[in-house]
């Protein structure tokens, strides 16, 4: 009870403006998150016009931006300790801040970057400042930083991406990333190099899996999950001699120790780890391993020796012990279909029945225990840290619209029709006071199979309601890597406003992070629709049907010789054509 209310502090202010600050043990609620980086789109317009100036002149503006910079900095950690009350003129902008996500191997699974990749990423960074991106947003690989032995941790190579990114004039969103690269839906086309290797957990982690298999996820078929710990692993001194829990816990403290001094100013977000794919979530439709593909139902991961242990300890403290032997046995396989299996039935499914719920209560409650235990940690790490701190959850967007949401079911998340499965998930963040990522900003529901029910509008909505009704901050993301208007239309709907279920309008997303920086984005006039896009974003843009065409935003154009890894030497020239059009080429060559 003491902890608690050490805990939940006073909330001032309303809205998505309540990010909550990381300092000491108290947590205080400085001023809007957006309010802060929407300020940046007056630094965005001077970046793009800086590239057609002089070197002189770019260099001028350049030391009275960083000048600025620095006071809005200042400012903010001024009023985080303070009311938490925007200025007047921080509040006069209602745009949405843009980051970009970097590669998942931006560092490869040895901890190194190659010459090629780090002399594309440079111009690559430059590139999306002078687009009037925010920041971008970076995987610190477990398997990649702790790779050498337990507690040896190697921070160079990220440093290395940090200082780039600091050159460049952006900021850092980190994501804590205990999980295994390659496993998840997207990961082949989120790498530089789909060929290679992707990075596991840590070899002595993996050792520890096998000589304690039940370290990992579990099925009922036995097939066990190497993508990442167990969380009903969580207090098992097994890996290497420490608990998953305090691996986590010395990994978070060895980040802040090694880029401290960049805590709260270049890196402002940091994005807590907590299962497959970063996501609070069970490993229940594994696309990697090649045993779950779309729009499988999935499977109950539940089956390892500690987490039968705390079912039967759940089924026991009800009065009903023959609960306890394991899942349902009746929930089908990965890939079957809701009304192919008894439990997930639509009609009389059992689901719905007296087991079901005590089932589906404990095993999602088992996942919000995780999470809350991860949050704790990384609360208590970096308390004293202006930075934010946020999880995210997955967009499991496949049978929405089926009565049992039978897919969401088997990730963790207990949300049916009547019952709504993610407002304790966000409770428990309000309490904490962190955000909360979320995905599919960028889906419709007419996009998908019909047969597969899918709801990925309905499934936004809700989430963003049970984020507007406890205050916490809700980040977006696009799941898929797409470059269309429909695309980008349906992010600027959702990042901007929109209604509830009830009609009620819901407030606008903190920030936005654009799923990611991949060659494509340099192809044709990809890049030049990505800058309208983000102009929009920053102007508060709602309209969904056209583009501005008026905006102020040069063509951007990026040739390529042989491929973007080839690159050794960069040139930057300014043309126009006969229209009299502004166009910057990016131009890559050997030597």
């Amino acid at each position: 009870m003491e902890m608690a209310k050490r805990h939940v502090g006073t909330k001032r202010g309303s809205g998505m403006g309540n990010m909550r600050t990381v300092r000491g043990k108290e947590r205080t609620i400085p001023r809007s998150h957006t309010a802060m980086l929407f300020s940046a789109s007056k630094w965005t317009s001077r970046l793009l016009s800086r590239t057609f100036k002089s070197k002189e002149e770019q260099v001028a503006d350049k030391n009275q931006v960083e000048e600025e910079m620095e006071v809005e900095r200042t400012q903010s950690h001024v009023l985080a300790g303070s009311t938490g009350q925007p200025s007047s003129r921080m509040g006069r902008r209602t745009g949405v801040p843009v980051y970009v996500m970097l590669p998942l191997d931006t560092v490869s699974a040895d901890g190194t970057i190659t010459a090629k990749h780090a002399k594309a990423l440079g111009v690559g960074l430059k590139a999306l400042r002078a687009a009037g991106v925010e920041g971008v947003m970076v995987d610190i690989w477990w398997g990649v930083v702790e790779r050498d032995g337990p507690k040896k941790y190697d921070w160079s190579a990220y440093k290395r991406i940090l200082q780039m990114v600091k050159d460049a004039g952006l900021t850092m969103q980190a994501v804590m990333s205990f999980h295994a690269c390659g496993c998840n839906v997207g990961d082949q086309r989120g790498v530089l190099q789909p060929d290679k290797q992707h990075i596991p957990l840590p070899t002595w982690v993996l050792e520890a899996m096998e000589e304690d298999p039940d370290l990992m996820f579990t099925d009922r078929w036995g097939y066990r999950n190497p993508e990442c710990i167990s969380l009903f692993a969580h207090d098992s001194p097994t890996v290497a001699g420490r608990t998953p829990i305090e691996c986590y816990r010395d990994f978070m403290a060895s980040f802040k120790n090694a880029l401290a001094e960049e805590l709260g100013s270049t890196i402002t977000d940091i994005s807590i780890g907590c299962g497959p794919c970063g996501e609070l979530r069970y490993p229940s439709y594994p696309e990697g391993s090649g045993r779950w593909r779309f729009p499988g139902i999935g499977e109950f991961m539940c089956y390892d020796r500690r987490a039968l242990v705390s079912l039967a300890n759940a089924a026991k403290d009800v009065g009903r012990d023959e609960w306890g032997s394991g899942g349902p046995h009746d929930a089908g396989s990965y890939n079957d279909w809701p009304d192919n299996t008894g439990f997930f039935a639509t009609s009389q499914g059992s689901w719905e029945s007296e087991y079901g719920n005590f089932f589906l209560s404990w095993y999602s409650r088992e996942l919000i225990s995780h999470g809350e235990r991860m949050v704790e940690n990384a609360f208590n790490v970096f308390a004293g840290s202006a930075v934010h701190l946020s999880i995210k959850l997955a967009g499991v967007h496949w049978w929405y619209n089926c009565r049992s949401h039978a897919a969401e079911l088997a990730a963790g998340y207990y949300n049916t029709y009547g019952r709504d499965g993610y407002d304790a998930i966000v409770e428990m963040c309000a309490k904490w006071g962190v955000g909360l990522n979320f995905t599919c900003m960028e889906m419709q529901d007419h996009e998908h199979p019909f047969e597969a029910q899918c709801g990925p509008e309905g499934l936004l909505r809700q989430v963003r309601a049970a984020a507007a009704r406890h205050s916490v901050p809700l980040a977006g993301e696009n799941a898929l890597t797409r470059f269309d208007s429909d695309a980008y239309n349906r992010i600027l709907q959702n990042a901007h406003g929109g209604l509830d279920n009830y009609g009620i309008p819901l407030p606008p997303l903190a920030s936005f992070t654009f799923l990611r920086l991949l060659p494509e984005l340099f192809e044709g006039w990809n890049l030049t629709e990505f800058m309208k896009f983000v102009n929009r974003m920053a102007d508060g843009d709602q309209v969904t049907d056209k583009v501005d065409t008026s905006l102020e935003v040069p063509n951007v154009r990026m040739t390529i010789d042989e491929s973007w890894l080839e690159g050794d030497t960069e040139e930057l020239k300014e043309s126009s054509n006969a229209a009299g059009q502004r166009f910057v080429l990016f131009k890559f060559a050997r030597r």
